[in-house]
């Protein structure tokens, strides 16, 4: 089953706004002794876009990482962490340090003086630690406190049993949306330090995007799981462009020195957005403009016309940002021809839900998402079906009137090198390059009134 929090995360503290005008934003935080500091200076604001701010609650993050380890153990089940800090570089860190330092709480108490001394960040994870242990006097014993809590904890899901590498060793090894794709898939198992697999209890703890997962796995305990040879396939179409929502965030987020408030200023001193945070908190600004919004919502309308398709939009009216995003999908929709069309907005869990009781059914249906989600959903319903994302189309808008037609796993990457560097081969399918080019020959197509390249893509498919 999925863990998350119930509080203190991004998406129970989120706050979102539309611009009016076009202005400038600066980040400022002020700290409760009256200090000031200037986080991110004068940056510009379009007219239309959506602009919001959320805080994770450091303090709260913990609290619940002991619940889920509590609950691990007792259930004798295997914890597991599953974020995607390739992506999330600043929050994702520090939310995968916060984890290790709850886990080994005693060894980052008991050595505290020495690693400061040292520079050890647990947001770099066990692999960093160990590596700056070796060699100094108390190593033998610092590893020996590691291991108790190892004995003495849940068991951890394993990177690599033969190597001892676990879910804890290095932040980036579990990305969460193969990680938990696979894991689904599996049967709700990942593997010990034995080789064996057990059931998990996995951590994803902002609620944005951990109830989808668990709508999944629902599904999964209900209906038992897809058949490859009938189930319906979910293409995407992704909002992406000029860094649109979290995967455009690097810049804009911080974590806190000191208990105060982070404001968004305009460039009159206004307050546009405000969290208030607490020591080491992490907060996170997000912006997502109108016309990729506009190109965006239009691309959704054309592949479902194209493909004769149902197309879902996965927002949730109770998450800030959504609701914003809701308005916006409604008062474009009408700038279109949906007659005849099957267009629905859905929250994450329901969409999910719908989106598999079709594939089930042998019957396809778009997901039109936001980056986050267009990340997760093309990596999970190909391991699904297959055991990879090779074969994954996701369809991203271009302003200027193009398409990226994009097949694949970037995340699987570090796996088809390691599996090279072992095995002399690579485990790579090229169907999703066949489904990518068919589906940008269409673009074409359509497009340029290219009667060429349809006949090329109605071959190709």
């Amino acid at each position: 089953d999925v863990a998350n929090m119930e509080q203190g995360d991004f998406y129970g503290t989120e706050t979102s706004t539309t611009l009016e005008n076009d202005s400038k934003f600066k980040i400022v935080f002020f700290a409760n002794d009256g200090s000031e500091k200037v986080l991110k200076d004068l940056a510009p604001l379009k007219a239309g876009e959506v602009i919001d701010s959320s805080v994770l609650n450091i303090n709260s993050l913990k609290a619940f990482v002991q619940e889920a380890i509590e609950e691990a153990k007792q259930r004798g089940v295997i914890l597991s962490a599953h974020l995607k800090a390739t992506m999330m570089k600043v929050s994702d860190p520090i939310i995968f340090g916060a984890i290790v330092e709850t886990f080994f709480k005693y060894v980052f108490d008991k050595y505290k003086e020495t690693f400061r001394e040292l520079d050890i960040n647990p947001n770099n994870g066990l692999q960093n630690l160990y590596d700056k242990i070796s060699g100094i006097p108390q190593e033998a014993e610092i590893k020996a406190d590691i291991d108790k809590a190892f004995d003495e904890g849940p068991k951890v899901a394993m990177v690599n049993s033969d190597k001892g590498i676990t879910n804890f060793h290095v932040p980036s090894d579990i990305i969460v949306d193969a990680s938990m794709a696979s894991l689904i898939r599996n049967g709700g198992k990942m593997w010990d330090k034995a080789g064996a697999e057990e059931d998990t209890v996995a951590i994803i703890p902002d609620r944005s995007y951990s109830g989808f997962y668990q709508a999944a796995i629902d599904d999964m305990k209900k209906h038992g799981a897809l058949d490859p040879k009938t189930m319906g396939s979910v293409p995407n179409v992704g909002l992406m462009a000029q860094k649109a929502e979290e995967y455009g965030s690097h810049d804009k987020t911080f974590q806190a020195e000191a208990d105060g408030t982070i404001k968004v200023l305009d460039e009159n001193g206004n307050t546009l957005l405000e969290q208030k945070v607490e020591k080491s908190d992490i907060f996170r600004m997000c912006q997502t403009k109108d016309a990729p919004i506009q190109d965006w919502v239009k691309l959704a309308v054309n592949r479902a016309r194209l493909s004769d398709t149902p197309a879902i939009f996965w927002l949730d009216k109770a998450r800030a940002h959504d609701r914003e995003m809701i308005k916006k999908v409604e008062k474009y929709l009408a700038d279109h021809d949906t007659n005849g069309l099957d267009i629905k907005i859905l929250d994450v869990k329901d969409a999910m839900t719908e989106t598999l009781e079709r594939a089930r059914e042998g019957k396809d249906t778009i997901s039109v998402s936001g980056n986050v989600l267009r990340d997760y959903l093309t990596d999970l319903f190909p391991i699904l079906e297959l055991g990879t994302s090779a074969k994954m189309l996701s369809i991203v808008p271009l302003m200027n009137g193009g398409g990226l037609f994009e097949t694949g796993a970037g995340g699987s990457a570090p796996k088809h090198i390691e599996q090279f560097i072992e095995e002399g081969y690579l485990r790579w399918d090229s169907l999703g390059e066949f489904l990518a080019l068919q589906a940008s020959l269409e673009h074409l197509a359509q497009t340029q009134n290219n009667t060429k390249a349809q006949i090329l893509a109605d071959a190709l498919d």
